[in-house]
């Protein structure tokens, strides 16, 4: 040891106050240039007798922002989204503007692979065409959650829903042999990738406590939108199990700017369960240290105290863009709470 750190070290020793180095609290967090961007617009699609999550944008040759989100009866409390949730459609001018609901899109199809609920819509448009992925399930539970597809000519419909899966989990004994869900996709390189969020079936039946499993996230190419999709070789391409304390992420939105990759999503323990969190890379499979995306609803609005009956209240799930010529221009999220304390989306717009 140098003798100026010997001597500071034993002087704070004769005051009581040495501590070991690990002791010490880790750095803070790295906060994106992304997170310093958000300014927050407000709370829409507050409709009264529903829970609204999963707000997915785009902007319409009509030149509207049309939102595509998963919605279900506040009767049946936020578990709703698991076992009876539908897919709608809502217009506005500008994404400030009011939103108006035109309808349900995609309804739960009994006797098919989507027989019990339809969830997590993420929209985008190919070839002139506009696709519609989302997460069904056959039996209202977490193993037959699977990822599907619906297309249409326009974002007004008529809707034509495959009629099987386009991912199926993993083989018994794999890291995502339990569902397929949260889809987002790109295309890259004459290529579609599909980012898909999946666990162990074992470490899900085996956990306990409020968060089961260890969420991670794979990845699927097709060298058409529909697929058929052929799992990466070195999937996972995200995991944070190792870093301890069941520490995971959900909700990803993946996008192509500036040369490389990004996704958003939130965070679940690799900081907190509070924060979104945001990632890049420059081969769309090994991802860089997470950095903060967004933080809890606190930082930005000021809400009544939490009721009991919503768990998730204060914090921003399942981020969205909105993209104009590639680059983020509002987010969207959706969040516990609003005018009928059920659930609602929220926009932040993404300052230049």
């Amino acid at each position: 040891m140098k003798r100026r750190a010997f001597i500071q070290q034993s002087s704070l020793m004769g005051m009581g106050l040495f501590m070991l180095p690990q002791s010490f609290p880790d750095p803070a967090p790295p906060v994106s240039d992304f997170a310093k961007r958000l300014k927050p617009v407000g709370r829409a699609l507050e409709l009264e007798g529903y829970y609204v999550w999963c707000n997915t944008p785009i902007k319409g040759p009509d030149g509207k922002i049309h939102i595509f989100f998963s919605r279900w009866d506040a009767k049946k409390k936020m578990s709703g989204w698991i076992n009876g949730c539908e897919i709608a459609h809502a217009v506005a001018d500008t994404p400030e503007s009011k939103f108006t609901v035109t309808g349900t899109i995609l309804q739960p199809r009994p006797g098919n692979w989507d027989a019990t609920t339809c969830h997590n819509p993420f929209i985008t448009s190919f070839n002139g065409k506009y696709y519609l992925y989302y997460m069904g399930n056959s039996n209202g539970k977490t193993n037959t959650k699977r990822v599907g597809l619906a297309i249409a000519d326009s974002l007004y419909g008529p809707w034509q829903r495959m009629d099987t899966p386009i991912l199926q989990p993993g083989e018994a004994g794999r890291w995502d042999d339990h569902c397929t869900t949260n889809p987002s996709v790109i295309y890259h390189n004459r290529q579609y990738l599909l980012y898909y969020k999946s666990w162990n079936t074992k470490d899900y039946e085996s956990a306990s406590g409020p968060i089961r499993g260890n969420r991670k996230y794979g990845l699927a190419i097709a060298d058409q939108p529909e697929g058929p999709f052929k799992k990466y070789t070195g999937n996972p391409v995200i995991d944070f199990s190792s870093r301890g304390n069941n520490a995971q992420l959900e909700d990803a939105f993946v996008w192509y700017e500036k040369n490389k990759f990004h996704m958003l999503a939130r965070d679940m323990g690799y900081y907190n369960h509070q924060y979104g969190i945001i990632m890049k890379t420059r081969d769309g499979k090994k991802w860089g240290k997470p950095e903060i995306a967004f933080y809890e609803a606190d930082k930005y609005i000021n809400q009544p105290p939490a009721p009991s009956h919503l768990s998730r209240y204060g914090r921003f799930e399942r981020p969205q863009l909105l993209l104009k010529n590639g680059k983020p221009t509002y987010l969207f999220t959706a969040s516990q709470g609003g005018q009928f304390m059920t659930a609602s989306s929220f926009i932040f717009k993404i300052e230049s």
